[in-house]
């Protein structure tokens, strides 16, 4: 379900403990120059400045949040909702995409469970074309 509640969060953070006031809380690639550039679209767009952004490739190598290792943040895609629970991959998108005014429609469509199937399918698909993609992206 998308919400409507949202408080202002502030800018991208690194290694720091989500804000309790954020309605999400999205944990990103920084170093990954095709994350940073899709992250730099999101974080553009109007509804970006109440969400909570969080550079994991600034973390420590023992940091974690809630159970979330820096490792396992950069090998998938995850996000935090407000009452604490995480989303990956596809069905992170899904949600950001709620928390973003523009694309509401595309994260409700995205929560439907055959959708939600299928984006986290293709999200498994891509992951394995992600190292390919970040070369490009960063010789660009």
């Amino acid at each position: 379900r998308c919400t409507r509640r949202w408080r202002p969060t502030g800018r991208a953070r690194p290694m720091a403990t989500p804000k309790p006031t954020a309605p999400l809380t999205i944990f990103y690639d920084g170093g990954c120059p095709l994350c940073a550039r899709e992250i730099a679209f999101y974080r553009r767009r109007a509804g970006a400045g109440r969400l909570d952004w969080i550079d994991v490739a600034a973390w420590g190598a023992e940091d974690a949040v809630d159970g979330l290792s820096k490792a396992t943040a950069l090998a998938r895609f995850h996000v935090m909702t407000a009452d604490g629970r995480f989303h990956q991959g596809g069905r992170a998108f899904a949600r950001l995409w709620c928390a973003l005014p523009a694309f509401r429609l595309f994260g409700w469509l995205g929560l439907l469970p055959p959708v939600a199937w299928a984006l986290d399918r293709s999200y498994d698909y891509f992951l394995p074309l992600r190292p390919r993609l970040q070369a490009w992206f960063k010789n660009r």
